[in-house]
């Protein structure tokens, strides 16, 4: 089994991704690391991605998934997921693979990427996410709102992934 914790910036993700990882005796693997280093560049100075610049992207994070995979493995990764068609490149029809979406308000997610430092993410760029955002059905994804403490959320997912 393969879960993403998706979102938009500052839904908790990697926090997320990292305690599901722990509970679950898996591995975690933070999408972003997967980013070049001109994506970065670009977000940092507050330029949105374009899907020319997402798609090299994905298929790096799915390649890894599948990596896992033929290990045998289970493990967490994190990606922001924001359209359909991005969650279809990385589920490419595999039913093993399970997105877990954080879901916040606009203030919310301001207020964290306020407080957050050493992120490349600008800010600015937290409406044109919100924006961009495809929400999951919920056959699509396991839905937890940001609001919940993270203890909660994981409790939730598991909870949830037993009746998957």
């Amino acid at each position: 089994m393969i879960l993403i914790a998706m979102g938009v910036s500052g839904a908790g993700k990697s926090l997320i991704g990292e305690l599901l990882a722990k509970r679950l005796n898996c591995s975690f693997t933070d999408g972003d690391a997967f980013h070049s280093a001109a994506n970065k560049e670009k977000m940092h100075k507050g330029i949105h991605l374009t899907d020319d610049d997402r798609w090299p992207w994905l298929e790096t994070i799915r390649a890894a998934l599948e990596e896992k995979q033929r290990a045998g493995e289970t493990a967490v990764f994190t990606c922001s997921s924001l359209k359909r068609s991005y969650r279809d490149v990385l589920r490419d029809g595999d039913k093993d693979v399970c997105f877990v979406y954080l879901h916040g308000t606009f203030e919310v997610l301001k207020d964290r990427l306020g407080s957050r430092t050493g992120h490349f993410f600008d800010p600015s760029l937290l409406q044109r996410q919100l924006d961009t955002l495809e929400e999951p059905e919920e056959n699509e994804a396991i839905t937890e709102s940001i609001e919940l403490t993270p203890e909660e959320i994981v409790e939730n997912v598991i909870e949830k992934l037993k009746t998957r």
